[in-house]
């Protein structure tokens, strides 16, 4: 069985100009590894539409799930959801069932809806809601394109949304081997023990800890009884 694929695209100046460090990729690959989504691909683009558009149009075709993640605020560089409405070529309109939500939220907080509030109603024609419990403005999915907040902690939110309506696969388990030997030492044998796992990933990570030189080897597979059989070969090949 093959675990279904996704990609996650990251929208926003702050994030590109280094004002703001993202913290949704990593949040959103722990969350697809447990239910068996595999994560291929990460994208970052700026608040441009075109360059929007470009991406959702490729990672939609590539990948079963797409994610992501900013740009739907109230204000007037929050043009994502113009973005993804014309990538899917959908006209965008305040929907009444976002409307519905954003003003029992703000009722709720004595705050007015005002104009700039009420562009986080606009919704993409056809598109269905993901729910926001955290500051009410839904996100929404179109196709196979799920559109969510930046702030991490309503994106995380809207991810714990989204999940019971994702079907995977068989979640990813790994191992780390930790092995005092550089990464030109051991590279040989990693090799040929990769060709001898296809069905095992392996990433290799040097690291300098008081003064010793060595190299965690992570094995990553779905097939717990492969990932096992490939560590016990990894640390036979080392210690030779």
């Amino acid at each position: 069985m093959t675990n279904p694929t996704a990609a996650i695209l990251v929208i926003g100046d702050e994030i590109l100009s280094g004002r703001t460090r993202d913290a949704n990729m990593h949040h959103l690959a722990n969350v697809l590894t447990e239910i068996g989504i595999d994560l291929k691909e990460a994208r970052l683009v700026s608040d441009n539409e075109s360059a929007i558009i470009d991406a959702v149009h490729f990672l939609s075709k590539s990948y079963d799930h797409v994610f992501t993640s900013g740009g739907i605020g109230p204000t007037h560089d929050d043009i994502t959801a113009d973005a993804i409405a014309k990538a899917f070529d959908r006209s965008i309109e305040m929907r009444d069932d976002a409307l519905k939500i954003l003003q029992s939220h703000y009722d709720g907080q004595g705050v007015e809806l005002n104009e700039a509030r009420l562009r986080m109603a606009r919704i993409p024609a056809g598109a269905e809601l993901i729910d926001n419990p955290v500051s009410a403005a839904p996100g929404f999915r179109i196709g196979n394109v799920h559109v969510m907040a930046g702030v991490p902690a309503i994106f995380q939110a809207m991810v714990q949304s989204v999940v019971p309506s994702l079907t995977g696969g068989l979640p990813i388990q790994s191992e780390t081997v930790r092995i005092t030997r550089g990464e030109g030492d051991i590279a040989a044998d990693l090799g040929a023990l990769a060709q001898t796992y296809p069905d095992v990933s392996m990433g290799s990570y040097p690291f300098q800890r008081d003064g010793v030189y060595g190299t965690n080897v992570v094995l990553r597979s779905s097939d717990k009884e492969r990932l096992a059989a490939a560590k016990v070969e990894l640390i036979k090949c080392v210690k030779k």
